[in-house]
This record gives C-alpha cells, sequence and structure tokens, in this order.
C-alpha cells in the first residue's frame, strides 16, 4: 500500500472549513477542470438523492476523464467515516469501485486559534498486483497538481481577498 499525504493551514475558523468540505458542491470546486469530473449521483445514507450534507454512507457516483485523455473512469465513492469533536473534524471516503485496488482518503481538520490545518491522507494500492505496487510511490506525480490545487483554492474560496 502506498501513501500520500499534503496539508496547508487555512485562515479560516474549524466550522467553516468544515462545512465547505461537507457538501458535493465543496467537491465540484476543489477539482480541478483538468478533472473533468462529472457527478453523475449522490444518495444519502437514507437513500434520499442529492444530500446537503456528506453523511457517513452518502454514495457518491462520479465519472473523470483528466485531461480529455482516454475514455471516461467511473469512480464511486463511500463516505465511511464522519467526526466533529474537540476542535477536530475528520471524513473517510472509500472507493468502492474505480480505476484503483484500493483508495481511502482520509480529510483532517485541526482548528487552532480561528485558523485550520487542512490534512489529505490517502492510502492506495494501484493495479496490477506486484507491478502496480513497485510502482505506486510513483502515482504521486499525478497526485501532487491535484492536490496543489485542491489546497490552493481552499485558501482562495475560504481566507476570501487579503
Amino acid at each position: 500500500m502506498s501513501v500520500y499525504q499534503r496539508e496547508t493551514r487555512v485562515a479560516a475558523p474549524l466550522p467553516e472549513v468544515w462545512n465547505f468540505h461537507s457538501s458535493i458542491s465543496g467537491l465540484l470546486e476543489l477539482t480541478p477542470a483538468f478533472m473533468n469530473l462529472r457527478i453523475e449521483s449522490v444518495t444519502g445514507p437514507d437513500g434520499n438523492t442529492n444530500p446537503e450534507v456528506l453523511e457517513v454512507g452518502t454514495a457518491i457516483r462520479m465519472s473523470m476523464r483528466p485531461f480529455n485523455f482516454g475514455p471516461r473512469q467511473e469512480w464511486t465513492s463511500v463516505i465511511t467515516d464522519r467526526e466533529y469533536r474537540d476542535g477536530r473534524a475528520t471524513f473517510r471516503d472509500a472507493m468502492e469501485n474505480g480505476p484503483f485496488d484500493r483508495w481511502v482518503h482520509t480529510h483532517e481538520f485541526v482548528g487552532d486559534d480561528g485558523e485550520t490545518l487542512v490534512r489529505d491522507h490517502l492510502e492506495y494500492e494501484l493495479p496490477g498486483g506486484s507491478v502496480g505496487e513497485a510502482v505506486g510511490p510513483l502515482a504521486t506525480v499525478g497526485f501532487e497538481p491535484m492536490f496543489r490545487y485542491r489546497h490552493r483554492k481552499t485558501k482562495e474560496l475560504l481566507e476570501g481577498p487579503r
């Protein structure tokens, strides 16, 4: 299993950062255009479509076509964990089907004197067995631009004009 992590400090309070990341609109705003993300459906744990908050059990069915190259890749991600307490918040999504053998993304937020530390922790396995495992660490070359964009955009949208 390979791991990727990135963190950024955002000059915005934890509740604001948490609420932004807890919605499908936040996901759309934080996904770079080059990913060509399309949300196919969002189904809450109660079966209702398009819930306002991504609660545990919410399934997000999406597709993407990075750089408009190749066929669209389908991906279903399910929120498996969500907690907010004592100045910390986390939620985790796991890929149920998609292009990776394993994808577990933990989003962590830590409040600190009116600011928030935003941390993405990703555990993943590429397809291809031992070959995928051997080249897994190289996948960060692809993840880095996407996560750099996500963190820069989070700051831009939540910190406001300086």
